[in-house]
C-alpha cells in the first residue's frame, strides 16, 4: 500500500489534540506524525474536516445491522455486525455471545476464527458473556443455558486460534483454579452477572479476574457493610471496569463516582449493542423473547433491559457530558483503555507511530464522517455523519 498523509483540523495524540499535524500512513500502519510544514511534497495527501481520533474499540457487541451473533454465528453474520458498527467509528470489536449452549459457543468461536483468517475488518476476537453466570443476576440471559465451568467447557472456550477471548463469569461459581487456567491459556476474565460478596470478588481478583463487565449492572448494590462486587471493583487499583453509558443503565452520578474511584484510565466504554444498532428494524427476537428498541434502550415485554440501542460514537458523547470529562478523555475510554484491557496497546488504541492506522473522523458535534481500519478508509454510502 502506497504511503499517504492525512491532514485534519486536529489530531488526538498521546499528548492531546494537536493542530497543524500530518499523519503519514503506509501498509496499514502509522509511520509518523509530523508538522504540516514538514510533510513530504511527493506523497498523496487528504485534507480532512474535523478531528482525527483513534478508532473506537468495543469489547461488548451482541449485534448490529439487524444481526444477533447468537442467531447468526457465521462469518457473514459477524461481517454484518462489524459493518454496522464501523459506521459509528468502531474499528475494532469483540462479537459477543450471550449465554448459550456449547454447540452455539463452538460455532461462534469457529466463525470468529474464520472471520479473522478471512480478514474481516475490525474483528479482534470474541467475548463470551456466560454461560457461567449467577441466575440471581441473570438480567435478560436465559438461565436455562447456565452451566458449570468444567474441563470440557474450559477446553472449548479457550479454543480460539486467532485474536483475543474475553469471558465474563460469576467468580463465586467458578473455582480459583479454573480462573487461573483461563489466564494461563490466554483468556481475559471479567466478572459480571454476579452476586459475589466483596471477599469472594477480592479472592477472584487475586486468582486472575482482571476486569468487570458493565459495572453496576447485574450485580448487587454496594452497601456500607456489604460492598460486594461493586466495592471490589471500585477499590481495585488495577482492574478495569466497562460501563454502558446510555443514560438508562447507569445514573450519571454513579458514572462520576466510578470515575472518581477508578480514574479515567480504568474506565472502558462498551455499547452492549443489539441488532437495532445500524438497522431500521426496532424489534428482534432474543431466545424467544421479543425485544424492542424504544427511547434509546432495548427492553423485553416486561421492561427488562436487554442489551442496549447504543453506538460507540454516542457513548463517547454521552460520557463527556454525563461524566463531565473533556471529549478526549471520553475518546480514550473508548480506545486506549479498551486496548489496554485486551493487552493490545502495542498494536492499536492510539494515534502513535508503529500502531495500526485505525482512525475515526469526528465533526464538531462528535459525529463520525469516516473511519479507517488498517489504513483503509470507509465512509457512509450516503455521505452522512453518524
Amino acid at each position: 500500500m502506497s504511503a499517504y498523509a492525512l491532514f485534519a483540523d486536529r489530531v488526538l495524540t498521546d499528548e492531546g489534540f494537536a493542530k497543524g499535524s500530518c499523519v503519514i500512513v503506509q501498509d496499514g500502519q502509522i509511520v509518523s506524525i509530523i508538522s504540516t510544514a514538514d510533510c513530504p511534497v511527493d506523497i498523496v495527501r487528504a485534507k480532512l474536516t474535523g478531528d482525527l481520533v483513534p478508532g473506537f474499540i468495543d469489547l461488548q457487541v451482541n449485534g448490529g445491522g439487524g444481526v444477533l451473533l447468537n442467531d447468526r454465528p457465521s462469518v457473514e453474520g459477524i461481517r454484518k455486525i462489524a459493518e454496522a458498527h464501523r459506521t459509528f467509528g468502531t474499528t475494532g470489536l469483540l462479537p459477543t455471545l450471550i449465554s448459550d449452549d456449547l454447540d452455539t459457543i463452538s460455532r461462534a468461536i469457529a466463525a470468529v476464527d474464520q472471520a479473522i483468517a478471512a480478514g474481516v475488518p475490525g474483528i479482534l476476537g470474541i467475548h463470551l458473556e456466560g454461560p457461567f453466570l449467577n441466575a440471581r443476576k441473570k438480567g435478560i440471559h436465559d438461565a436455562s443455558k447456565f452451566r458449570t465451568l468444567d474441563e470440557a467447557a474450559l477446553d472449548l472456550i479457550t479454543s480460539l486460534k486467532n485474536g483475543k477471548t474475553l469471558v465474563t463469569l460469576a467468580p463465586e461459581l467458578v473455582a480459583c483454579d479454573m480462573i487461573r487456567k483461563l489466564n494461563e491459556r490466554g483468556v481475559i476474565v471479567a466478572a459480571g452477572h454476579t452476586a459475589a460478596t466483596y471477599e469472594e470478588m477480592d479472592a477472584a481478583l487475586a486468582c486472575g479476574v482482571s476486569g468487570f463487565t458493565h459495572l453496576f449492572n447485574a450485580m448487587p448494590v454496594m452497601e456500607s457493610r456489604a460492598p460486594g462486587a461493586v466495592g471490589a471493583a471500585l477499590g481495585s487499583p488495577s482492574a478495569w471496569c466497562s460501563m454502558i453509558v446510555d443514560g438508562h443503565h447507569v445514573h450519571p452520578a454513579m458514572l462520576r463516582i466510578a470515575l472518581a474511584a477508578k480514574g479515567a484510565e480504568r474506565i472502558v466504554l462498551v455499547t452492549d449493542a443489539m441488532p437495532s444498532v445500524g438497522s431500521a428494524n426496532e424489534s428482534f427476537d432474543l431466545g424467544g423473547q421479543t425485544i424492542t428498541a424504544t427511547g434509546g434502550k432495548c427492553v423485553s415485554v416486561d421492561g427488562t433491559l436487554a442489551g442496549a440501542d447504543l453506538n460507540m460514537a454516542q457513548a463517547v458523547r454521552n460520557a463527556s457530558l454525563m461524566m463531565n470529562v473533556p471529549i478526549e478523555s471520553a475518546i480514550r475510554m473508548a480506545s486506549a483503555n479498551a486496548a489496554a484491557a485486551l493487552g493490545i496497546s502495542d498494536k492499536s488504541g492510539a494515534i502513535r507511530p508503529g500502531l495500526s492506522a485505525n482512525f475515526a473522523l469526528l465533526d464538531a458535534s462528535g459525529f463520525v464522517s469516516a473511519t479507517w481500519i488498517d489504513g483503509v478508509e470507509y465512509r457512509p454510502a450516503d455521505g452522512s455523519t453518524t
